[in-house]
Parts: structure tokens; sequence; C-alpha cells
């Protein structure tokens, strides 16, 4: 449902800022690249993290899982600093990587400029979000996202439009708004955690007083999930520095594509962090037999939600497609490219739970990031390029042979369940000090 939330009003506010043009909407949909690697690499630390974060809850250990969060709050900032000083000092560079378009670059500077201290208040949000999570506290970060995505699309109306008096600032207004809602998100999930004295809040030394043992397996544990997420999340921003240079119409058939499929595969995809969490509490509890049906049934779930979501993507395409300010190219464009997302989303889906949650629960992050990385880096950047480029193929034919890197993965990832080498316990005999 928090998914769903999100990518319902992520929708919304590309159709607001579509609705200023092609060339806004492609703008934005390049500028927020970088805002997705970050979110990415946020998404692949937090999930290694997570695997410890699950398992400990299997034996009901709070006290690991508050030092747990506490680690990964502080690598986490330390990432967003990094980021932050990018988009802030250097955010025309940062568009000039995707794009040699004067009129993108000009819009999308100063998008990324605007929004960029919202990679400060994230730093710490996705920590504590991943540890309510993990402790089965769903519905917190349920009812936060809830207010937090509205009042998002509230604010980006008001500042994109200049409603209520504030004044039109179009693709800035955007990230303005998005910045003021990222800003409400910190304050109530602290006020969550430290206010209402979840189980998960903790004193100082709670939180950061973290044995060597056990930051040592984090680490091992987790730098591999997060370059996994880091390497393949930059991989799929190649795929918009290919298809950004094919011309503004393509991208902006690509982008608004890509927010109507995030609609569907985002509520699917946050299946993998149920599984994660559901099959590493078992995991934990030693019961490793039973992890692994969990996880075969999990998978046939996803495999049918993700028939179904591509089949309502597919029926519902043409309609969505209306609602974008695309010239009649690029209404046909964006639905040759929905029709592949549709038909390929079970495929999609069945990797995406492997990867996150299969895998992942166990620890077995090294196999996932080179199953993940290798198809990417070896076969699907590569493919954008030539298909795009080099063969000046129509946009939506450069997407399908791209995606055709889901069917190679496949196949590797169901070999790896098989085998049942990913079904491990990776708590046991921690030392964790009081």
């Amino acid at each position: 449902m928090q998914s769903l939330i999100s990518s319902s009003l992520s929708l919304i506010d590309n159709l607001m800022v579509g609705s200023l043009g092609e060339k806004e909407l492609a703008a934005v949909g390049i500028a927020i690249q970088i805002y997705f690697i970050h979110w990415i690499v946020m998404f692949g630390f937090t999930s290694g993290v997570s695997t410890f974060m699950a398992q400990f809850w299997g034996v009901k250990d709070l006290a690991s899982i508050k030092k747990t969060t506490g680690f990964a709050i502080c690598v986490c900032f330390s990432i967003s600093v990094i980021f932050f000083t990018v988009a802030m000092f250097f955010p025309q560079k940062v568009m000039r990587l995707f794009t040699d378009i004067p009129e993108l670059i000009e819009l999308g500077t100063g998008y990324i400029r605007t929004g960029s201290f919202t990679f400060l208040t994230i730093s710490i949000t996705v920590p504590f979000t991943a540890a309510l999570r993990t402790t089965q506290q769903t519905k917190i970060p349920l009812y936060i996202s809830l207010f937090v995505f509205s009042a998002n699309a509230f604010l980006n109306y008001i500042f994109i439009f200049g409603k209520f008096g504030a004044p039109e600032l179009g693709v800035i207004g955007s990230a303005l708004g998005t910045l003021i809602a990222r800003c409400f998100e910190l304050c109530l999930i602290l006020f969550a955690v430290f206010g209402k004295r979840n189980i998960v809040a903790g004193r100082f030394s709670e939180h950061f007083g973290w044995s060597r043992e056990l930051v040592g397996r984090i680490i091992r544990n987790a730098i591999p999930t997060t370059m996994n997420e880091t390497f393949w999340s930059v991989g799929t921003s190649m795929y918009v520095a290919a298809y950004a240079r094919v011309g503004v119409t393509e991208y902006a058939a690509v982008q608004a594509s890509n927010v109507i499929n995030n609609l569907f595969t985002l509520a699917a995809f946050s299946i993998g962090d149920a599984t994660l969490i559901l099959v590493g509490q078992k995991l934990g509890e030693g019961k490793l037999d039973f992890a692994y049906e969990l996880g075969r049934k999990l998978l046939r779930v996803g495999i049918v939600l993700g028939l179904v979501s591509g089949g309502a993507l597919i029926i519902s395409s043409k309609f969505i497609i209306g609602l974008f300010e695309l010239t009649p190219e690029g209404q046909k464009y964006a639905f040759y490219i929905l029709i592949i997302y549709g038909a390929f989303m079970w495929l999609t889906v069945y990797n995406g739970i492997s990867v996150t949650g299969i895998l992942r629960s166990g620890g077995d992050t090294i196999f996932a990031m080179a199953a993940e990385t290798g198809t990417i880096w070896l076969y699907a950047v590569p493919t954008a390029f030539i298909t795009a480029l080099a063969l000046h193929l129509p946009i939506y034919w450069a997407v399908f042979f791209v995606k055709m890197e889901d069917v190679i993965k496949s196949f590797i990832l169901v070999k790896r369940f098989r085998s049942k080498k990913w079904a491990r316990n990776v708590i046991q005999d921690i030392a964790v000090p009081d």
C-alpha cells in the first residue's frame, strides 16, 4: 500500500510537470536521475542491513536492532552529504552527463539544486523506516507516506502553477514542493519513533554503541547490496543517457512510460521487502526448510501479481497516456513502450523478489550483486546505446531489446534459488555489547 501511494502520487506530480510541455517533462525526468541513484543506494545499504534486522527480529533481539539502525543512519548520512554537495554546487555537470540539449540542461539544473537538501532528510528516514518494517510495524510508515505524498502533490500543485498566492515556479516549484514534503516526513518519522517511544527507539548509546563483530558482519553483507543497487541504478541511468540523446519527444515518451509503469511495478515489488522480512525472520529462527518453502510460495504470489499488473498496464495504457501533454508521435511511442513493459512485468517482478527478498534474506548478497550488475552492464547498457544511437532503431524497439535482460537474469536466479545455497542464518554467534 505504501509503494502504491508513492507511485500514484508520483504519477500525479509528473502529470502536473508534463502539462507544462514535453521539454519540462523530459528535463525533470533527467534531473531526477541523481535522486533516483541516491534513493537506490540508500535502499541497497538498508536492504543489506535489513537482513540482520529481520533475523534479529526472529529472535526478538531489540538491542541489536537499535544498534544496527544507528549504524545504518551514520553510513547513509555520510553518503548523502556527498550527493548533497554534488547537487548543490555542480547541478549543471550532472545534467550534462545525460543530455547535450541546452534547454533541458537549464531546466534541470534549477530542479536539482532546489531539491538538494532532500538527500539529507532521506538519509535518516530510510533506516528508521527499514527498522519499523522489519519489526512488522508496517502501518506506521504507511500512514506517514499517505500524508507526506499527499502533501507533496498538493505543494507541487501550488508552486508549479502559482496557486493560493504562491509564485508560479514551474519545474523548480516541483522540486520545492518535494523538499518541504520530505521535511514533513523526517519530522513525522522522528515523532513516531521517539515521541511515541517506539520499540526501535533508544538512547544515544543504544543506537551507536556497536561491537566490532556486528559492524564487520553488516559491512560484509551490506557492501555487496549497496554496490548491487549502485551499479544497477547507474546502469539504468545509462539508458537515460542513451534515450535522452535520441530526441526530446522520444525521451519524454520514455519518461511518461516509466512513471506509468512504476504505478504498477512498485506495489508488486513491495513483496520483495515483505519477503526479506518474513523469510529472514524464519532464517533467524533457524527454520531453513520452512524459509525455503515460504520463499517459493511468495515467488509464486509475485508471478501472479506481475501477470495481473502487466495485464492492467496494457489495458489502461492508452487512457493514462492521454493524460500527458505529449505530441501524437510521443503518445504512439509511449503506448508501444508500455505494451513491452506490461508483457515483461511478471518476469521483472520475479527477478526483483528473488534478488531483494530471497537472496538478501539469507545474506547471499555477493551472488545477487553478480547476477544483477553482470546482466545490466554486460548486456543491457551496451544494448541501449547500440540500438538507440548506433542502429537508430525506433525508441520502443530499443526498450524491447534492453528488457530482454530480464530473461537472461531469470535463468540465473531460478537456478540459484533451487540450490538453497542462499538459505543461511547470518546472526549466529554475533556478540553484541549491552
